[in-house]
């Protein structure tokens, strides 16, 4: 295989490119198109919110009016309040008041609505006082759809509620989950983040909104391994991004009597998009990039250079390894011929 490819970097006409990795070249290699998914989550960064909601659309208010005055229009003749049938704030981002009509509430502290709500009282009945309570509602809440330990309607407690806590309301995170990916949908926009990146960078730790739907998933990226590796297999993805000496750990090494470790291959298929002439891009929808591991340049090389989803890494054998290979099958053949013989005499 590695003699195969060697040679096809050498034709005339060849039907995939290769590339040899080295340190001089891994930073315009992470300039090319990323394969296999965007080349990285899209999050954005946190910010600072004050400690108090704020009453939205869709809330629910209960408000008590308090009235000591004798034959009150607000309250009752043996009580000295009313109770109103509780109201939910309008698109408008309004109430109604009985003796007062509509009043804008949306935007407003608990403090302030109550204040604004007792004031459009004072014509009515100047001793009046207002006693409000808010229950929030689909603007003023979040989802946890999926993998938490609670999934349900979260109220966010104020306008600086983040994301680890509305996890933490939810019951965290599930630990059945292979590396898990919080998911944030958002006014017609999906952000992606891992929870291992979540939990280190302070930065991600994100506010919420009102509206706010989140889901936790397992991060569904892989690559393959084949060849002298210690286990052919699919490897999903550790980490956001993966180097190649990373992905060789994961897949647990090369094969000590087998792998040739001046042949390590990474294929890679492009789209017909992103060629582009010189090293600004692929020249060819198929790349091979190889690594010399044997030399400090290339094992450099391999901590720098990054593995992409659905790439195949193979571990080509050494000569020596496949000369055994075939030896053995040629003794095996003989040894199986003689058998036949000796039966057959």
């Amino acid at each position: 295989m590695q003699s195969e490819i060697f040679t096809e970097a050498e034709s005339e006409n060849p039907t995939f490119q290769v590339v040899a990795v080295t340190r001089d070249i891994t930073d315009q290699l992470a300039t090319w198109p990323a394969t296999g998914w965007h080349g990285h989550y899209h999050w954005f960064g946190s910010d600072h919110g004050p400690d108090s909601s704020v009453i939205q659309t869709g809330d629910l208010l209960t408000i008590v009016v308090w009235d000591n005055q004798e034959n009150s229009l607000l309250s009752g003749q043996n009580s000295k309040q009313t109770v109103l049938p509780p109201m939910t704030v309008s698109e408008g981002g309004k109430i109604f008041m009985p003796y007062v009509g509509d009043v804008h509430v949306r935007g407003l502290s608990q403090t302030t609505a109550r204040q604004r709500l007792q004031n459009a009282l004072e014509e009515i009945s100047p001793s009046a006082q207002v006693q409000l309570s808010v229950e929030p509602g689909r603007n003023n809440s979040v989802d946890m759809v999926s993998g938490v330990g609670k999934p349900g309607r979260y109220p966010l407690e104020n306008r600086n509620t983040k994301i680890l806590t509305a996890l933490a309301l939810g019951g965290g995170v599930a630990s059945s989950l292979r590396h898990p990916l919080v998911r944030l949908q958002r006014a017609g926009h999906t952000y992606e983040t891992r929870v291992d990146s979540l939990l280190e960078d302070p930065e991600r730790n994100v506010r919420l909104r009102g509206g706010d739907q989140i889901s936790v998933v397992e991060d569904e990226r892989t690559f393959n391994v084949l060849g002298a590796a210690a286990a052919e297999s699919v490897i999903y993805f550790e980490k956001e991004h993966m180097s190649v000496m990373e992905a060789l750990s994961a897949m647990g090494g090369l094969r000590e009597d087998r792998a040739d470790p001046r042949g390590i291959l990474i294929l890679r298929e492009y789209e017909a998009d992103d060629l582009k002439p010189g090293m600004e891009g692929p020249d060819m929808q198929q790349v091979v990039f190889t690594i010399d591991l044997t030399s400090a340049d290339g094992l450099f090389a391999a901590r720098q250079f990054e593995i992409n989803p659905n790439d195949t890494l193979l571990a080509t054998e050494s000569p020596v390894a496949s000369a055994r290979t075939i030896l053995g099958l040629v003794g095996s053949v003989v040894g199986a011929s003689a058998t036949v013989n000796a039966i057959a005499n």
